[in-house]
């Protein structure tokens, strides 16, 4: 039987290398999770980066966080924003180039799964604040990358009517797994081990359409799964796999999750997507 590996590095092979993280967002990050660096550290490596430190500037301006007073510097807007903002930031702008891109294979247009990401970050985020701050903005973290395997593996579902009886009946990551030997979810997971990233996060894209057979990162997982629903339930990012995945029992009562909590989630988590709109259209001039 072919390995899970050997089926990777054949994709890969196909598709081509994914991309590594910028530079400047690893050293950011990497700063972030050592307990001997400052701020004052982080924001000279953000400062360095003209782009990023332009991001940092007007995310911290935007309407958003509605500031009285404008923020001018990236040293002022990094200890505004304190170290766990930021790691989102810096982690979505790492990703939103790739994210706002046409997925032919997925049949989502320029901006889909951008928004569709971001919905879900946000989602599982709010989900998961009952298990306090800090597994929350992991949550996020993992649902604005759980499906950056999509990036790779469209390309092999462009020449591909997934309307044919053969690509019915079952959830879409079991038919991918079917037709070629992985899904877009342990893709994505490969992608985040190669960034880096840590193991409860690789563990919780790999799982995310899976909860129940995730580890350590079984919460996140959860949350995500919960929250990647949601949106799709909204109509947010979907594609030709649509609604083709079974929701986890395990999952919605792990995050005390009921169709009853929807309007909730939809006034929450709109908005901002609405700012992620914004803050994509300002990396496109």
């Amino acid at each position: 039987m072919t390995s899970n590996k050997s089926n990777i590095d054949r994709l890969l092979t196909q598709v081509g290398e994914l991309p590594p993280m910028p530079a400047v967002a690893q050293r950011a990050l990497a700063l972030i999770r050592d307990p001997d660096s400052n701020m004052g550290d982080l924001a000279n490596t953000l400062a360095m980066d003209q782009a990023m430190a332009s991001l940092v500037l007007r995310w911290v301006n935007s309407s958003y966080y509605g500031l009285k007073y404008p923020v001018s510097t990236v040293q002022q807007a990094v200890a505004y924003l304190g170290q766990r903002t930021l790691h989102s930031l810096i982690l979505a702008a790492s990703v939103a180039a790739l994210l706002d891109r046409p997925v032919p294979g997925y049949a989502l247009d320029r901006g889909d799964l951008w928004r569709h990401s971001i919905g879900v970050a946000a989602g599982a985020r709010l989900l998961a604040a009952k298990h306090g701050s800090k597994i929350a903005e992991e949550a996020y973290h993992a649902g604005l990358l759980c499906d950056i395997g999509k990036l790779a593996f469209e390309i092999l579902l462009r020449n591909i009517d997934t309307s044919e009886a053969d690509w019915q009946g079952y959830s879409f990551t079991d038919l991918e797994t079917a037709h070629f030997g992985v899904d877009h979810a342990t893709l994505g997971a490969e992608m985040a081990r190669r960034w880096n990233l840590p193991a409860s996060l690789i563990d919780a894209i790999k799982f995310h359409h899976r909860p129940s057979q995730a580890g350590e990162g079984a919460v996140l997982a959860s949350a995500v799964h919960v929250a990647d629903a949601a949106i799709m339930m909204l109509g947010i990012g979907i594609g030709k796999d649509g609604l083709q995945y079974d929701l986890d029992p395990v999952a919605c009562e792990r995050m005390g999750w009921s169709e009853a909590n929807m309007k909730d989630l939809l006034e929450r988590v709109i908005p901002f997507i609405e700012e992620a709109d914004n803050f994509i259209r300002l990396r496109r001039r």
